[in-house]
C-alpha cells in the first residue's frame, strides 16, 4: 500500500460546527427516511452529549498542560450513532485545549481509501480517530468506540438473539457511562501524541 498523504485529508477535513451544519442539510434533503430517521436520533444524542458532558478536572488538566501541539484526524458519517456519542466529548476536548488540539473531520464514504488504512476486525467501522504530533508525525488511531462498548457490540452481535437489538442496547451503555470510558482511553491516546 502506499503511504497515504495524510496533510491532503487534513486539508480536505471540516471543523466541528461545519459537520453539524452539514449534517443539518444533510437531514433536511436525505430521501432514505431510515438514514433521515438516524440522523434526527444522532442529533439528539450530539446535543445531549453537549449539554450534559464536562471534561473532568484530571483530563482538563492534562490537556491545559500540553507542550506540544496535537492533530485529530476523524473519519465519521451523520448516520453513525458511535460518532454522535463521541465527537461532542472530542470537541470540549478541542475546545478545553486553547488551539493546542486540532480536530478536523472527513466522511468514510468520501475516503474509502484513508478508511480501508484503519479498518476495525477488517470493517469499515467509525469514528476512527487518527492522531498526529506537533510535526505531523502519526502517533496512533483510536476507535470507533471505547473498548468495553467494543466488546458489547461483538457479543450482542454474535448473538442471533440479540443481533437486531444492539444498537439500543450498546446506546443504553453510553447513557450509563456518560462519556467516561471514552474520555479515559481519550486521555492515554493523548498521552501517546507527546512521549
Amino acid at each position: 500500500m502506499e503511504k497515504l498523504d495524510y496533510k491532503a485529508y487534513w486539508q480536505q477535513g471540516i471543523g466541528y460546527d461545519q459537520y453539524k451544519k452539514q449534517m443539518a442539510d444533510d437531514h433536511a434533503s436525505n430521501e432514505d427516511i431510515q438514514i433521515k430517521d438516524y440522523i434526527t436520533l444522532n442529533q439528539r444524542r450530539m446535543y445531549r452529549v453537549e449539554k450534559t458532558y464536562a471534561v473532568s478536572t484530571h483530563l482538563a488538566d492534562q490537556i491545559k498542560n500540553l507542550s506540544h501541539k496535537i492533530y485529530w484526524l476523524i473519519l465519521t458519517e451523520h448516520w453513525c450513532g458511535d460518532a454522535a456519542q463521541i465527537l461532542p466529548v472530542l470537541n470540549a476536548m478541542v475546545n478545553l485545549s486553547e488551539g493546542k488540539i486540532e480536530m478536523r473531520l472527513v466522511y468514510r464514504d468520501q475516503n474509502t481509501e484513508l478508511m480501508d488504512a484503519w479498518l476495525t476486525n477488517g470493517t469499515r467501522s467509525i469514528p476512527k480517530v487518527i492522531q498526529f504530533n506537533e510535526d505531523f508525525n502519526l502517533t496512533g488511531a483510536w476507535g470507533p468506540r471505547p473498548a468495553v462498548a467494543q466488546q458489547l457490540v461483538l457479543k450482542l452481535r454474535a448473538d442471533p438473539a440479540t443481533i437486531a437489538i444492539y444498537s439500543t442496547d450498546l446506546h443504553l451503555w453510553y447513557a450509563k457511562d456518560k462519556q467516561k470510558s471514552t474520555e479515559a482511553e481519550i486521555a492515554e491516546f493523548i498521552g501517546m501524541a507527546v512521549n
